[in-house]
């Protein structure tokens, strides 16, 4: 079947199911409290949902422990459900992508259950090893989550590998039944009806020949011997000859430690692509090295060099994946805004990706302007990776210092329910939440920001709207200015009869208002601003501007 590119006109919605908004009271999110929300997320202008995991899951990480590939969550309500908000969101030319977890299940998937009793044909789903002598582990690899990637079971004999929590062992996709298990996987939702899949660290499915020890890496031992590893293109080929490239569906990858050289080996458009998009990690390090646990000062710089690498090596030969936030990252106003210009910087940071060349994600919440989540206590965390970190990193800190690090990190900053009124919980739920919500809903909340024509809500409308009906954002070029600039960032879009300008200040202080030289201000349009007025001279604190010549 011929690929539409779809995708490439469309701003999706992400939905972290848990949290967004509870339908039948028991304080869990779920698929009847989105089916209530279609409209909503239909109002911001998105033309699609990718939901986080929904399938049966012990919930060791929130979801992405799968037991179950091929059925929806009883507590998300069941796949009656989900083929409800399916059909909700077809209704509405929303499309729906799932997301697809295959480098580990979880320890409870009865595949796993099998392979540990050496019942075939599981024996070999996953990767198990005996210890080397004198008690060592196979290898020296470290898993992302818990300590060492190794964990030995009583029951087969053996370590396994998990490259994530203990509860996630990793799937052998050397073994060609288990790509046949995929294939299924894929297959079943397809003809169900869904539009694609987010395919969660997909380029770690390939490990090096061998399991040799790691020798380079000084921390995450092992990440350069099975990320890209030597089949992952074999692999990602057959998934898409036997099945994707038979289906109008949409493929993106999330890889870390990615690059835009390597991103076209993947997504190069033409008869060989194994991916239609690709999740990057670049713009999301403007704060810190590699890992949101390893803070550094926010460099604008650092972001605008990520941001403007992607948009001028991608473009023509591949499509980039646009975000600012997703449910693996503390919130972004309190990463790169500011929480004193809450309002502005909320509006800013919408603004300077909305009109970059791609296809923009907006994480739930973040179109209100969430911020990240300071609880009193460590014990108040339920992400397995927080609680590890909490436990086992920097235990020579004083303790406010130690809880002052999760705050800064967490993922649970952006897993705190959604913020729907001022009313109990929220507007969450009529239960008792399965989670803390933010103390700040009073102020922040999806029902007033509806009353505030002036409100980031609307502001976000407004973008997408903006971003969908003008050509120039789709096709035009992109070209950044004033590059050493450590307040300003400054790009413009220009097609056959448009030019788009567009000015982000991330600054808390006024700064002098620079054009590019050849942009004619005088002739072009105001379109968007975060102030109720122009001036001429300066940009006040986190103003954005978008000016329009046609």
């Amino acid at each position: 079947m011929e690929k539409t590119r779809w995708y490439k006109d469309r701003v999706f919605y992400q939905i972290w199911p848990r949290s967004f908004k509870d339908g039948n009271g028991d304080g869990m999110g779920d698929l009847w409290g989105v089916y209530e929300k279609l409209d909503y997320i239909k109002s911001l202008g998105c033309g699609g949902i990718w939901f986080s995991p929904l399938y049966p899951s012990p919930g060791a990480d929130c979801g992405y422990d799968i037991a179950d590939y091929m059925d929806i969550a009883p507590e998300f309500g069941g796949m009656e459900a989900f083929q409800k908000v399916l059909e909700g969101a077809h209704q509405r030319d929303m499309k729906v992508i799932m997301d697809l977890v295959v480098n580990h299940t979880s320890d409870e998937h009865e595949w796993f259950q099998k392979s540990r009793q050496r019942i075939a044909p599981y024996t070999d789903y996953y990767i198990w090893r005996p210890g080397k002598p004198g008690g060592k582990l196979p290898n020296n690899w470290d898993s992302l989550f818990e300590g060492k990637a190794w964990t030995w079971d009583e029951v087969r004999g053996e370590y396994y590998m998990h490259l994530f929590a203990i509860k996630q062992p990793d799937l052998n996709m050397d073994n060609p039944l288990v790509r046949e298990e995929v294939k299924k996987i894929l297959k079943f939702w397809l003809d169900m009806g869904v539009d694609g899949f987010r395919e969660d660290v997909i380029t770690f499915v390939s490990k090096a020949e061998g399991l040799p020890n790691d020798y380079l890496m000084p921390a995450s031992k092992g990440i350069g011997l099975y990320n890209h590893g030597p089949h992952i293109h074999e692999y990602l080929s057959e998934f898409q000859r036997d099945v994707l490239s038979h289906y109008d569906c949409v493929t993106l990858a999330e890889a870390p430690m990615v690059n835009p050289k390597i991103t076209l080996t993947y997504t190069t458009e033409g008869p060989e692509q194994e991916i239609d998009m690709m999740i990057q990690f670049e713009t999301q390090c403007a704060d810190c090295l590699f890992s949101d646990y390893m803070p550094m000062p926010f460099s604008l710089r650092k972001l605008k060099a990520a941001f403007s690498s992607w948009q001028n090596k991608l473009r023509g030969k591949s499509w980039n994946m646009l975000y600012m936030e997703n449910h693996d990252h503390p919130r972004i106003i309190s990463r790169y805004g500011s929480e004193q210009f809450w309002k502005e910087s909320g509006k800013m940071l919408a603004a300077c990706y909305l009109f970059q060349q791609g296809t923009p994600f907006v994480y739930q919440g973040q179109e209100i302007g969430m911020l990240n989540w300071r609880p009193e206590s460590p014990e108040m965390y339920e992400d397995v990776q927080t609680i590890w970190q909490y436990e086992h990193k920097a235990v020579n800190k004083p303790a406010k210092k130690r809880l002052q690090r999760l705050w800064r990190a967490s993922r649970d900053s952006a897993r705190t329910p959604v913020q729907w009124d001022d009313g109990e919980n929220a507007g969450f739920t009529t239960g008792k939440p399965w989670f803390y919500v933010n103390e700040n809903y009073r102020q922040i909340n999806v029902a007033q920001q509806e009353e505030d024509p002036d409100s980031i809500l609307h502001f976000y409308r407004k973008a997408i709207q903006l971003r969908k009906s003008l050509p120039v954002v789709r096709y035009g070029d992109y070209q950044e200015h004033f590059k050493g600039s450590g307040k300003l960032y400054c790009y413009t879009r220009t097609g056959e009869n448009q030019q788009l300008l567009v000015l982000c200040s991330f600054a808390g202080k006024p700064q002098k208002l620079r054009i590019p030289a050849g942009f004619i201000r005088e002739k072009a349009r105001l379109i968007l601003c975060n102030y109720q007025s122009e001036d001429q001279r300066e940009l006040r604190p986190y103003e954005c501007r978008v000016y329009l010549l046609d």
